[in-house]
């Protein structure tokens, strides 16, 4: 994982294990693997993977088990508000990057439709 110097770096895990959640590579009830395993496959110190998921615990998408370990919640409310976390959080970053180019949201939904219609047709041939 490549981290962003400008991005707190147990910011950066805890969005890794949100993507993670989401594209499915860790589903409802999956166990993570262990802090120190998390430390040296991400390549970073154990306390900041602690602080991470000490984050994730808090907002419940991660349950621990006392003497089992880590464990994504198997509550859909809570992946299902994640998800849509996570899908609003890039639009707010693409809308704040078009704005700042001074393009109207009408044309931002315009030249988006365009961009999907392509990456579709790209995808089909």
């Amino acid at each position: 994982m490549q981290f962003n110097d400008k991005v707190p770096i147990y910011y950066q895990i805890k969005q890794y294990v949100y993507r993670e959640i989401i594209v499915g590579h860790l589903t409802a009830g999956h166990q993570l693997p262990t802090i120190r395993q998390l430390a040296v496959t991400l390549t970073v110190n154990v306390n900041t993977i602690q602080r991470a998921l000490s984050e994730l615990i808090k907002e419940n998408v991660i349950i621990p088990q006392r003497g089992k370990g880590n464990f994504v919640t198997t509550d859909q409310t809570i992946l299902t508000a994640l998800k849509q976390q996570v899908i609003t959080s890039e639009f707010d970053q693409l809308y704040d990057n078009l704005a700042a180019l001074n393009i109207p949201p009408a044309t931002m939904v315009q030249q988006l439709q365009i961009y999907i219609d392509q990456r579709k047709d790209d995808q089909h041939d």
